[in-house]
């Protein structure tokens, strides 16, 4: 396959027509500072170039260097949206098929059980066999019965004693519950393709798009442009973490852990408009961008760790679902992006959303914890409408 170079370059920004850049810079930089924000970096673009770009704040509260637009983030989940992309041209090449049992390319799975509960006595769990295989669609959407423990009790109490592999807490295809289901994708990538997620990646995905920043590896010449984590404490002030060069991983996980740049994933984004670029065939950009989980519901996650992450549902009262990768919202955000939507974020509070129906994409980056604490919500709702209003 010829995969399309998409470049973001002076030409492409110059070409597209320009958003009130004023406005939404005095947004993010009134909100910053208001809610005690070490940083941001943020941009919106449609499928042909460019509309803003802004960065503010610092890169660390030691030195007092201020951020680029070019400095490097965790996006921590932000990176399933790319492991889908990776698991779907797979697909296209006919490696793997969407519907077949996932064993077949993942071992690991075979065996596994549903979580029934806890025997009110002893404690021991009951399990019980699957109804249905796990197949690589229920990794994608969410709904395999998979869960990460930060977002369900019922898997936190399972953690807390000494267990072999992770239980399924529902029958695949039963409900929707965020989990380790696109970290398997990728480790599905992996075993299919005969290489690392990361060399996949940048063959596949990341070179032919440009996204010279974004790697499972921070190099020692990009440290200067790393952005340092926070963690923001009851009180509201925020405590930074170490300022190291990150180690390499040990292993590179489809579910989180690459780092990027606003600029990079600019372009992935924009790859997703432009009806997948070469990278993507339409067909599997439909895919991403359709509904593919019915009538469950999608979205909405109570935390068991409230440091980590505060309880999430950014588009309350509306039933959203989930497409391959993406949370789709079926009903227009209130002064934002229109029905159809795509999103989601990291845990680091970088969050995007992808805009069909008026042809725009937006990415705004924060690096701290909480997860959708309600300072890094508020300012994404701000950048949002002020997007919207330009």
């Amino acid at each position: 396959m010829v995969l399309r170079r998409l470049f973001l370059g002076a030409a492409a920004a110059a070409s597209a027509p320009a958003l009130s850049k004023d406005s939404i810079s005095e947004t993010l930089e009134r909100g910053c500072k208001q809610r005690g924000i070490p940083c941001v970096a943020a941009m919106v673009a449609d499928a042909q170039g460019v509309l803003y770009e802004g960065a503010f704040g610092t890169r660390d509260a030691q030195s007092g260097v201020r951020i680029q637009l070019d400095s490097i983030f965790a996006i921590a989940s932000m990176t399933k949206a790319i492991t889908t992309a990776a698991a779907l041209q797979l697909v296209e090449r006919k490696k793997v098929a969407l519907d077949e049992p996932a064993e077949r390319h993942l071992p690991e799975l075979r065996g596994r059980q549903v979580l029934a509960g806890f025997h009110p006595s002893t404690g021991r769990p009951r399990l019980r066999p699957a109804k249905t295989p796990i197949t690589l669609r229920h990794l994608l959407t969410h709904t395999s019965g998979l869960c990460y423990s930060l977002w369900d009790t019922t898997m936190k109490r399972w953690e807390a004693r000494p267990s072999g592999p992770s239980p399924l807490i529902f029958d695949p295809g039963t409900r929707w519950q965020y989990g380790q289901g696109i970290d398997l994708a990728g480790r599905l990538v992996e075993n299919v393709s005969g290489t690392s997620l990361e060399d996949y990646f940048q063959e596949n995905i990341l070179q032919p798009l440009g996204m010279t920043d974004t790697s499972f590896l921070v190099p020692a010449a990009k440290f200067d442009r790393l952005v340092t984590g926070y963690q923001r404490q009851a009180d509201g002030t925020m405590t930074p973490a170490e300022r190291k060069l990150p180690e390499r991983p040990r292993s590179f996980n489809g579910g989180g852990g690459l780092f990027s740049t606003a600029p990079d994933y600019i372009r992935f984004m924009r790859m997703i408009l432009n009806n997948g670029s070469g990278v993507l065939s339409p067909e599997s950009i439909q895919l991403m961008r359709s509904n593919q989980t019915g009538k469950l519901r999608a979205g909405i996650l109570k935390t068991t760790a409230p440091l980590a992450s505060a309880d999430m549902d950014l588009h309350p009262g509306h039933f959203d679902s989930f497409t391959l990768g993406f949370l789709r919202n079926n009903t227009a955000h209130e002064g934002g992006r229109a029905a159809g939507s795509l999103a989601w974020a990291g845990i680091h509070n970088t969050h995007f959303w992808i805009d069909p129906a008026s042809g725009r994409c937006a990415v705004i980056m924060m690096q701290f914890k909480p997860f959708v604490d309600s300072l890094a919500v508020g300012l994404l709702k701000e950048f949002e409408r002020a997007a919207y209003r330009a």
